[in-house]
């Protein structure tokens, strides 16, 4: 098949986990014997990327638009023809390459680009966050989860305390993206990467044949090599605990440090891998010779540290839908320890043996299983194939090969 990965996402130097996502499975796309070409963003050159840029197929880099501010923190209030205007111009670039390609796959952040695009067009999104009702992307404010689906109340995720004009115009604002949202999932193919983000359309959406779920991957040849080579490494004395994770509020490594410090073991030493908003503030507050903060660090470097590891610690405090580095950890053999929401329960079926994935409700009780946790326990690899690229491409081929109007 000739296939389009769409993503404002990429290129950039440092990628998250969603334009890893639509990369890897671009690669296991052109191992399978397919034509792959990449849309993405025209802020940068695909070269950027490094090694990771590499996919086997031709680069477009003409996405743009989507960091348009339209004076909306200035206003203090959502504007309800922003996230439609961007849309269309997504959907606009789109269209002119459609013609070339037996399907397209849309990686990002504009939901409602399918609601502009002809139903005959061969059109699948990856819904990767919660974005779909949510214009955080999130659905965590005020340092909690956020289960509202009331539009009125994401006025205050603009301004803290919306007047009745801020208020209303952002209603609408709401009102009219999860409309064309939800127009968008009934014209055209939609996946999603956890069944726990599907549950939640259906919350704000009421009941319908939303999309199908297929579960985030990783690149587990890439993983295994980084396994066998942290093998001859020089183990490092005690119990080393890792974490690799954007510095913000959502991603709980302030509050998850928190609770560790003040009942830390002397054996155990933590190492921090990334940067963020939160960064200076956490390491004036907890830096120290058993708690290191390495800033930001790159896709190999964050591997083998994790490699190299005791446990790895995934402190997220919003919903993860589907956490990359939940399934690093697993796949790199290492007791990954989470809280117990989102879509990270979902992940268990990964593990390559039961208590692998230490699932917790709170973060002191996480932080105690960490604290009693044999370090000598070890985990063997799940069965081959399971979690990998390859074999979401063949789900997703499946897909691909489903009539252009989605059906569920």
């Amino acid at each position: 098949m000739r296939i389009l990965i769409v993503s404002e996402d990429i290129p950039y130097p440092s990628m998250g986990g969603l334009a890893k996502h639509a990369l890897n499975l671009a690669r296991a796309l052109v191992r399978a014997g397919h034509e792959v070409d990449l849309l993405g963003g025209n802020q940068h050159p695909i070269s950027v990327c490094g090694e990771e840029g590499r996919f086997g197929g031709r680069f477009f880099g003409e996405l743009s638009g989507q960091h348009a501010g339209w004076k909306e923190i200035g206003l203090g209030m959502f504007m309800p023809p922003k996230r439609t205007a961007i849309a269309r111009r997504f959907a606009k670039i789109i269209l002119r390459h459609a013609p070339r390609y037996d399907v397209i796959h849309y990686h990002g952040h504009v939901p409602n680009v399918a609601r502009f695009l002809p139903p005959d067009i061969n059109f699948v999104q990856t819904r990767h966050d919660q974005g779909s009702d949510c214009f955080r992307h999130t659905r965590f404010r005020d340092g909690t989860v956020c289960e509202s689906v009331d539009p009125a109340e994401c006025a205050r995720c603009i301004h803290p305390d919306p007047n009745t004009l801020q208020r209303a115009v952002s209603k609408i604002a709401v009102i009219r993206f999860r409309k064309e949202v939800a127009e968008s999932f009934s014209m055209h193919k939609t996946v999603f990467v956890s069944d726990m983000l599907l549950r939640n359309v259906a919350r704000s959406f009421g009941p319908g044949p939303w999309g199908t779920t297929v579960h985030n991957f990783v690149d587990r040849a890439e993983l295994e090599r980084i396994r066998e080579a942290a093998k001859s490494l020089p183990k490092s004395p005690g119990f080393n605990v890792f974490i690799a994770a954007k510095l913000y509020p959502a991603k709980g490594v302030k509050q998850f440090l928190q609770a560790l410090k003040p009942c830390i073991p002397a054996h155990m030493r933590v190492t921090v891998a990334g940067d963020g908003s939160d960064e200076a503030e956490l390491r004036a507050g907890f830096e120290s010779g058993q708690i290191q903060f390495l800033g930001w660090c790159s896709p190999e470097q964050t591997l083998t540290l994790a490699a190299t590891s005791t446990a790895v610690v995934v402190p997220s405090v919003w919903e993860e839908p589907c956490a990359t580095t939940v399934l690093e950890g697993l796949f790199l053999g290492k007791a990954t320890f989470a809280l117990h929401r989102g879509g990270t329960p979902e992940l268990a079926v990964y593990a390559a043996a039961p208590g692998q994935l230490r699932l917790h409700h709170d973060m002191q009780s996480l932080v105690e299983d960490l604290i009693s946790f044999d370090p000598n326990t070890t985990y063997g690899t799940a069965p081959e194939g399971l979690g990998s690229a390859d074999r979401a491409a063949q789900q997703l081929l499946q897909i691909y090969q489903l009539p252009p109007s989605p059906s569920h």
